[in-house]
């Protein structure tokens, strides 16, 4: 690799709680993965197709969760999603003919429609029903680092009072990435960041090289940083953490004081699911008649004003092109001021969620595409990098130990623990006690003993979400969240009655594994530590 003065780490990271509702014809939920799919996942993949087809040399860094990446693949969801893209289709079609005499909603109309027919081309035609066939694809060519998360994101600064609970999130995490993708990850994205000293301890054991922590993870990290967030850095146990750059992350991230915000790009806001004639869109939205977002939506952000202006695709996309143009300025000056002072190419690292891009900002799969041809042809400071890859550029790194540490508000675990939340824990610490308990009791189960502790296991970690303490405390479907979090906790439960009274019920059990078919392989032997071949 040909040495810049500097380097840029884009990671995105992707993730989806586990929802699948078979026992209903369609679930309100479930549009979380199938709006995720439509508006980030399948652009961001046609992004990296064309830049790789137009020859431009490009690294990024993808999270896919493995909640997320279990649902991807799973029959009954990905069916689902086709018909959920069909009705779209034919909504889009609708409006097509409605919006006919109206030139600029007929314009974004014909652009939906298009939108639509091409993310069923991509999803069926080109990858076969299955996106992780994508990712393996880019990985391969060497252009996407693709690293893992949790098994289902729980956050582990909260878990660190029985280890072997830690380690099951991470074990299964890095068994079913290598079978998604046949290699142990590179990588790790913590989920919300959430680093307890010590658990770099068992990445190591699960061969796992490198993690990321926010800023103040690195900058209250003992000894004080040498390089401040712009170098890794080596744990004691040799696996090296990343802290994320402030500067570059906020320009992105924020809709105050980021790119998002402008008032050329889209309104997330104001959506025909909810503005249209109610008959007229109830054949399109969810079975329950529940007004929801459609994706199609015919407004520009304008300003802080009720009254919205019409969507002019071609006026955002030159804004997104301007603010690439931007933030390549800001990292090249950023570069070149950092390589001044430092005795090694600086790296600046900024991650953030994948569905901000096109999900919650619509134009920014193109953003960040124009950046990417931009790098590629007009500068030759900085160059993207994955983690994996800058670690590779020096022999030695210092050494130090990061700070407990998250992200969100205030940065140390106050978002999952507050009181909206906190009456979860009680029984995710005595989940955890029963299940290393019974891993040791039952060394070699089998039969219906083995399928309740794998059933336990699962119940477990679906309960250690971190998403249902973070619904609970930005108040947005507060009673799913609970709902889901009592269902496992009583299940989990009744199973460990069951078991240690040698009465199992065989009918709950074959339901509770038809509902949460998540992790088909797990072995309930993780929380013991040690799994062996069967």
């Amino acid at each position: 690799m040909i040495m810049a003065k500097g380097y840029l780490a884009l990671v995105l990271h992707a993730h989806l709680p586990f929802i699948r509702h078979p026992e209903h014809e369609s679930f309100l939920e479930e549009n979380w993965l199938f709006e995720a799919i439509t508006d980030t996942y399948i652009p961001l993949i046609k992004v990296f197709d064309d830049l790789i087809e137009d020859g431009v040399d490009f690294r990024i860094t993808v999270s896919l969760s493995p909640t997320l990446m279990n649902m991807l693949r799973d029959g009954l969801l990905v069916s689902r999603y086709l018909r959920h893209l069909d009705k779209l289709i034919s909504l889009a079609g609708l409006e097509v003919e409605r919006t006919r005499s109206d030139e600029r909603r007929g314009a974004l109309a014909v652009m939906y429609l298009e939108r639509f027919k091409r993310a069923r081309h991509i999803f069926s035609e080109k990858y076969g029903n299955d996106l992780l066939r994508a990712f393996r694809k880019f990985q391969d060519l060497g252009k996407v680092e693709v690293i893992t998360c949790c098994a289902t994101h729980g956050y582990l600064p909260l878990m660190d009072l029985y280890r072997p609970a830690v380690k099951a999130q991470i074990r299964v995490a890095v068994d079913v990435y290598r079978d998604v993708f046949g290699r142990t990850p590179k990588g790790i994205w913590l989920p919300e960041c959430g680093y307890h000293p010590g658990h770099d301890e068992i990445l190591k054991e699960l061969g796992i090289r490198y993690f990321f922590v926010e800023t103040h993870g690195i900058l209250f990290g003992s000894p004080r940083p040498r390089y401040g967030i712009h170098s890794p850095y080596l744990c004691e146990s040799g696996v090296s953490v990343f802290g994320r750059d402030t500067e570059s992350s906020k320009a992105v991230w924020s809709s105050k004081e980021g790119y998002p915000g402008d008032h050329h790009y889209r309104e997330y806001y104001r959506d025909i699911g909810f503005e249209l004639d109610y008959d007229y869109v109830r054949p399109f939205i969810n079975a329950c008649g529940t007004r929801v977002n459609t994706g199609i939506k015919y407004y520009r952000i304008t300003g802080e004003t009720d009254h919205k202006d019409i969507y002019d695709r071609r006026a955002a996309l030159e804004k997104a092109a301007e603010h690439a143009g931007n933030f390549m300025f800001n990292r090249e000056k950023q570069v070149e001021y950092l390589s001044d002072v430092m005795d090694r190419a600086p790296i600046i690292v900024s991650p953030y969620d994948a569905e901000l891009f096109g999900h919650w900002w619509f134009e920014g799969p193109e953003w960040l595409d124009f950046f990417l041809r931009k790098m590629h042809h007009d500068q030759d400071t900085i160059k993207t990098i994955t983690p994996g890859e800058y670690l590779d550029l020096y022999d030695r790194y210092p050494v130090m130990t990061p700070s407990m540490s998250s992200w969100g508000y205030k940065g140390y675990s106050e978002v999952w623990l507050d009181g909206s939340n906190d009456w979860i824990y009680r029984h995710l610490h005595k989940m955890a006690e029963l299940m290393t308990g019974a891993a040791g009791d039952y060394e070699d189960a089998a039969g219906l003993e083995k399928r309740a502790l794998n059933q336990m296991a699962r119940e477990l970690l679906l309960a250690q979400s971190s998403d249902w303490a973070f619904i609970m405390k930005t108040g947005t479907f507060v009673d799913y969240a609970a709902t889901r979090t009592k269902e496992h906790i009583g299940r989990f439960l009744a199973l460990h009655g069951q078991l240690r009274s040698g009465n199992i019920d065989e009918e709950m059990l074959a339901e509770a594994e038809r509902k949460y078919n998540v992790f088909g392989d797990i072995d309930y032997r993780v929380y013991r530590g040690v799994v062996h071949s069967s």
